[in-house]
């Protein structure tokens, strides 16, 4: 099974996560390197906790839904918190 590295760009599903994964290509005549990226749905069990910014590693799996052949083995780092009095008044 492969195993992949990305970043989780949405978690507004229930037990999915979208994740991007990106990779470097190297151009045939030009040998310059750029980035390529490409999404994937990860399924997530129901005590797993993932947040937008997470690195994450995903494994291939079974298909667990029409678009979902991938879950969530582990987060490698968590996203670093942006702002903490969101909703919160300033004085």
């Amino acid at each position: 099974m492969r195993i992949l590295q990305g970043i989780i760009v949405s978690n507004k599903m229930q037990h999915t996560v979208v994740v991007r994964v990106d990779r470097l290509k190297q151009h045939p005549k030009y040998r310059k390197f750029y980035r390529i990226s490409k999404k994937y749905k990860a399924h997530i069990d129901e005590a797993g906790s993932c947040h937008v910014g997470d690195v994450v590693r995903i494994q291939e799996t079974r298909p667990v839904s029409k678009d979902k052949r991938w879950r969530v083995v582990e987060v490698v780092r968590r996203a670093a918190v942006e702002e903490m009095g969101v909703g919160a008044s300033e004085t």
